[in-house]
């Protein structure tokens, strides 16, 4: 007669997995990589404006992953943990770097394989503007946007990771957002639609 308990579920979901992981079965992580790595290399992407560097991030996420493997508690949400990891890969990318633009702000963004609408239309006029003005905003300021956004995580779970409440991260994210309506309307002459 077989265990059920040693009987892995046919789709486990990314905290099951991350379980296993944790457990020594490193061969799982692959498949954490390939569900989320699309989606760190977007957030990436629009947060250091350098896919080269990006695609090192979404690695060393990984690396970071396996290495503070320990750490998973049973219970948690595995995509703000993921996130979390991934914001100290980044805070640790830009220490030390100058806190400015790139030197060409109009640049286009480099390409991020995502499955949302947006990156369908990337080469649509607004998309161009769009990501113009993002590059205008501070680094900090960009983050909070693509944790909100991109990371799709909720306010408290932003809070957690930036060390503040639900309620600072919805000033920051809506302080933000001016600022991004603002700098889309300078670059593009018209208001966000």
């Amino acid at each position: 007669m077989t265990d059920p308990a040693a009987v892995a579920a046919p789709n486990p979901d990314d905290a099951e997995l991350m379980g296993q992981v944790r457990s020594g079965e490193l061969d799982r992580l692959s498949e954490l990589f390939e569900r989320h790595h699309r989606r760190l290399l977007g957030f990436f992407v629009r947060l250091v404006r350098d896919r080269e560097a990006a695609e090192d991030l979404v690695q060393e996420v990984f690396v970071r992953l396996l290495k503070y493997r320990r750490t998973w508690r049973d219970g948690a949400e595995f995509t703000p943990w993921l996130f979390g990891i991934a914001r100290n890969a980044a805070v640790d990318h830009f220490r030390g770097r100058p806190r400015e633009l790139p030197e060409n702000p109009e640049a286009p963004e480099p390409e991020a394989p995502t499955e949302s609408p947006v990156d369908r239309v990337e080469r649509d006029e607004r998309e161009r503007f769009l990501h113009a003005a993002l590059a205008r905003l501070r680094p900090e300021r960009r983050e909070v946007l693509m944790l909100a956004r991109f990371g799709e995580l909720r306010y408290d779970r932003i809070g957690e990771l930036l060390g503040c409440s639900s309620g600072a991260v919805k000033v920051r994210v809506h302080r933000a957002l001016k600022e991004l309506r603002e700098a889309y309307q300078t670059v593009s002459g018209e208001a966000i639609p």
